[in-house]
């Protein structure tokens, strides 16, 4: 058994959610253990004096969002995790997880993973290292996969690396640190409303299943039409979108390009696309402006920017780019200068 130094004070997310604090390895494995999954843990060094562990957890409906941190440096097997899937974002310090086919790095703003319940993990967490998890029940998960694929329910592997860089990583990341907020404003004695929770857990799943690469999503990209050929009405119309997008929206000029009816037409996008017209200019004009902001001169301003692109109402642009991008048009501008 060994203890280490006294706690130090809780500075990390959730901290109204408090599951686990102490000093002690035993204890540390043996309640977080109870809340994810049995597990060894083991000092990198057995002399470190500086071991702690914490463990905030705000559960909800299938899924949960946790605050992990373990000072100085441990090694962590859980083996097959079983029940439920984990995605793990480096706040501090920094992670490795090996499984049989990867060994991959995770550092604040870079790398994250996912976990999946039937792949044996082993991790080190190294230098005071704190991470932002979402378990996510392994049913729901696999229940979710098997209807988008067409397919009956199996186990669903994915691949253990997020790239934080890319828009589904950071969309993702965008997704849990939401969810934290929402728990965080809530506070511990108010639980979310089943609706809320419900959709939330439908964003996530989505965001897993359609934005993370694993076994199923080749299965799913077919069973959703992405492999039919595309009508060329279609292809036309979706062209003369990407062409004009900077210019307001005319249905019945967009149904002319495309020689259909206006109602053909969007049915045509809702099946096809799986998204309505409105929506696609949109997402369009976003990663217009996602472009030009990466090469915009220092001094341009976003207003200009965005009015020249189409947008009429910067708060609701503003409010989509984050959900698709994971950052703000103005967090993006300074990124770059």
């Amino acid at each position: 058994m060994m203890a280490g130094k006294a706690m130090p004070p809780d500075t990390g997310r959730l901290k109204g959610f408090g599951r686990v604090a102490t000093p002690n390895v035993d204890e540390a494995a043996e309640q977080i253990g109870r809340i994810f999954c049995p597990h060894d843990l083991e000092p990198l060094r057995a002399t470190s004096p500086g071991f702690f562990a914490r463990h905030n957890c705000a559960p909800f409906d299938g899924f949960s969002i946790n605050y992990v941190a373990y000072g100085g440096s441990v090694v962590i097997d859980p083996g097959c995790l079983e029940r439920f899937f984990l995605v793990q974002i480096p706040l501090s310090g920094s992670a490795r997880v090996r499984t049989a086919a990867r060994d991959i790095g995770r550092t604040p703003d870079v790398a994250a993973s996912l976990l999946s319940p039937t792949v044996p993990t082993e991790m080190l967490w190294q230098n005071d290292c704190a991470q932002l998890i979402l378990l996510v029940e392994r049913k729901l998960v696999e229940q979710r996969a098997a209807a988008l694929a067409g397919r009956e329910i199996q186990a669903v592997e994915f691949d253990p690396l997020i790239d934080l860089r890319l828009p589904a990583g950071r969309g993702l990341r965008a997704q849990m640190e939401g969810l934290a907020d929402l728990a965080e404003g809530l506070g511990a004695g108010r639980p979310l409303s089943a609706v809320a929770a419900a959709d939330c857990r439908e964003a996530l799943l989505d965001a897993l299943l359609l934005g993370q690469r694993h076994g199923l999503s080749e299965a799913i990209r077919t069973f959703a039409g992405a492999g039919e050929t595309l009508p060329w009405a279609l292809r036309r119309a979706r062209d003369c979108l990407q062409a004009h997008a900077a210019e307001p929206l005319d249905l019945a000029q967009l149904a002319a390009v495309a020689g259909i009816g206006v109602r053909a037409l969007q049915l045509g996008f809702q099946r096809h696309f799986g998204t309505s017209i409105s929506d696609m200019l949109l997402d369009i004009r976003l990663s217009h402006l996602n472009a030009q902001l990466k090469r915009a001169a220092p001094g341009a301003r976003i207003i200009d920017i965005a009015f020249d692109l189409g947008f009429t109402h910067l708060g609701r642009m503003a409010g989509a780019y984050r959900a698709k991008f994971g950052e703000t048009p103005s967090a993006t501008l300074r990124r770059l200068h």
